[in-house]
């Protein structure tokens, strides 16, 4: 059987992570100095939490949100449009044989943490924790 050079299977690379590393750390710092010349991205204030590549790090997958999570349709809209200037920015900062191409996604994980957050604070999820504990403390 062929073996799928874009395996799912078995998660990043080191390269893919320390790639996505540097690359999240430069659209930061270039969005944070307002080095992109956008009247829409200069007055906002956006977060990259995370930067994920293909294996052969051609594409780059940018998780990101503005502060206070307003405006995601306009900052996304800004990103794509001033996309070629930020991917110039970024290929200064990397020494690879192509400057990957940049994808930017609204991150949802702040979403996940407050739904998580609030199903562990119901009743029910509550006493079954606290039952949980009281079994283990028994056991011991």
């Amino acid at each position: 059987m062929a073996k799928n050079r874009f395996d799912e299977g078995r998660g990043p690379s080191q390269r893919q992570l320390r790639v996505g590393e540097l690359i999240r750390r430069t659209l930061s710092d270039v969005l944070a100095r307002g080095d992109v010349h956008d009247p829409d991205l200069t007055g906002m204030s956006i977060t990259v939490s995370e930067v994920q590549t293909t294996p052969d790090l051609k594409i780059a997958t940018a998780y990101v949100l503005p502060l206070g999570g307003r405006d995601v349709e306009v900052a996304l809209k800004a990103l794509a449009r001033n996309k070629g200037e930020l991917r110039r920015a970024v290929s200064k900062n990397l020494t690879l044989k192509f400057a990957p191409d940049l994808r930017f996604r609204v991150d949802e994980t702040f979403d996940r943490i407050d739904d998580t957050r609030r199903m562990f604070n119901e009743p029910r999820v509550r006493q079954d924790i606290e039952d949980g504990d009281e079994a283990r403390d028994e056991e011991e």
